[in-house]
């Protein structure tokens, strides 16, 4: 039986991590001839990945997991500190794979080495696998209207010498492949309209077409248009093996499942999907003015709710949001008191937990590739208030493309996760979108709950998503010489 080594680079942090080893637990639990080392990048400790990383190895003999040396990025630098770690990386990523193959040639009972698996950001080691003589497979953690929208810009600017940088503050609307309806430049991703950002971007669509093929975190029937845009022979083959959720909780410690209880004894006490859900993701917080905007809003509504409320990061400081000790500090006079009934202030939360409870009928949420699969796969209608990346197009996506959300405010952005620049959304925009949220129409709930019946079937046998994957294992595995 022809065995074969994958080497998969993921992205330092928690959440694109997460997604990348499922789709690795995907590949292993479908193919036993599959092994897989990951090579982790880490900016500092994390406790949380290391709890992850254990449970991962422990339920899978077949996964395995080296770390890499850290390696501080510039702090005068923060907005280059993602591709500049990576880079610096590339001789520790030479010194490993070079062990993984010498291993391989010297022990029969080693398996030869088939292929890189890169995150989305990590291009550069594209000629690291040239070096070895392997190819090189992308990871996308995002959705393929997104990787479209990638490849329909690069274009725009190789081919055409158009300045995307130019449709900033422009009320023009794009046609292009990946979408059924023109998009409004207005929602384009920050880094296609910063002049800085812009070449990065450019890059990674460029290197994206030198890959074997790309593994995408989607499913047909989500994303029909965009996977149909990719089939005119001028990509990369696109795999979409999605939608990729880590459902399991793997490596959550005492203190989360403490958590998770407590919440769920709250939820258990709400009555049937009264309950709207606010969490803006793993970067996701807000100033003072902001907080007390959004907790008026909720108050004004009337509707129950749980509200992951998070502490910025210190300013000018490239760290991830805290819980707040005592969040009274930051919300409106009282607020608690009067809310005490119907509402249940938490900080980081288990989204997968709350988005599952039959009490929560809606989700305020960033708009995050992931949320947007969890919230689809369990039925959870989306209020849509994009922060950064490409939130802003995804947006768009459920709103528009799809039909089953609804709109806070759909151009809403920062600059990048650190910007202090808030536009501030008001208490009467923040109940607008409450209300629809969660008095939604039955049209729109019916077309979600089609879709979440989709999402499963997607990974079943004979699922769309499941054909590809097999797929996807012959192109890995089958043509090793």
């Amino acid at each position: 039986m022809k065995k074969a080594e994958l080497v998969f680079i993921p992205t330092p942090g928690i959440s694109h991590l997460v997604s990348t080893v499922e789709v690795a637990k995907l590949l292993v639990d479908r193919d036993e001839r599959l092994s897989i080392t990951f090579l982790i990048m880490k900016l500092r400790s994390d406790p949380k990945i290391d709890r992850f990383i254990n449970s991962v190895s422990t339920a899978c003999n077949r996964i395995r997991f080296i770390d890499l040396p850290k390696d501080e990025p510039d702090p005068n630098q923060p907005r280059k500190f993602l591709f500049s770690l990576i880079e610096a990386q590339i001789p520790h990523v030479k010194e490993e794979v070079f062990k993984l193959v010498s291993q391989s040639e010297s022990s029969p009972d080693s398996p030869p080495l088939a292929g890189f698996v890169l995150d989305m950001f990590c291009t550069s080691m594209i000629d690291v696998a040239t070096e070895f003589g392997v190819p090189s497979y992308i990871f996308f953690t995002s959705g393929a209207a997104f990787l479209g929208l990638q490849f329909y810009v690069q274009d725009l600017h190789d081919e055409q010498k158009v300045d995307p940088t130019e449709f900033k503050g422009s009320d023009a609307e794009l046609v292009m492949p990946c979408l059924a309806n023109p998009l409004p430049a207005k929602v384009l991703p920050s880094v296609m309209l910063n002049k800085e950002w812009l070449p990065p971007v450019l890059r990674q669509a460029r290197r994206f077409r030198e890959s074997k093929g790309i593994i995408i975190n989607t499913f047909e029937e989500l994303e029909s248009h965009a996977m149909d845009s990719f089939s005119k022979g001028n990509t990369p083959p696109v795999y979409p093996v999605g939608p990729i959720l880590n459902l399991n909780r793997d490596g959550d410690g005492d203190e989360e499942s403490d958590k998770r209880k407590d919440i769920k004894q709250w939820l258990d006490d709400q009555p049937l999907s009264s309950v709207v859900y606010l969490c803006f993701g793993s970067m996701g917080s807000f100033g003072v003015d902001q907080v007390k905007e959004i907790a008026c809003g909720l108050e004004q509504s009337g509707h129950r709710f749980s509200w992951s409320l998070r502490k910025p990061q210190p300013k000018g400081k490239m760290e991830i949001p805290s819980d707040y000790t005592n969040p009274q500090d930051v919300l409106p006079e009282g607020f608690l008191d009067r809310t005490a009934k119907i509402g249940k202030i938490i900080g980081w939360g288990p989204e997968i937990d709350i988005l599952s409870h039959p009490s929560v009928g809606g989700f305020v949420s960033h708009c995050g590739w992931s949320s947007i699969l969890e919230s689809i796969w369990f039925g959870v209608p989306i209020a849509a208030w994009p922060i950064q990346a490409e939130q802003q197009l995804n947006a768009f996506q459920i709103i528009v493309e799809l039909g089953f959300g609804v709109e806070i405010k759909m151009d809403c952005r920062r600059e990048f996760f650190y910007d202090d620049n808030e536009n501030i959304i008001s208490a009467g925009e923040i109940e607008r979108g409450i209300r629809c949220l969660m008095e939604i129409g039955k049209e729109k709930v019916e077309r979600l709950k089609e879709m979440s019946e989709q999402s499963r079937k997607a990974l079943m046998e004979g699922g769309c998503s499941n054909t590809w994957l097999g797929q996807l294992i012959h192109e890995m595995v089958d043509n090793i010489p």
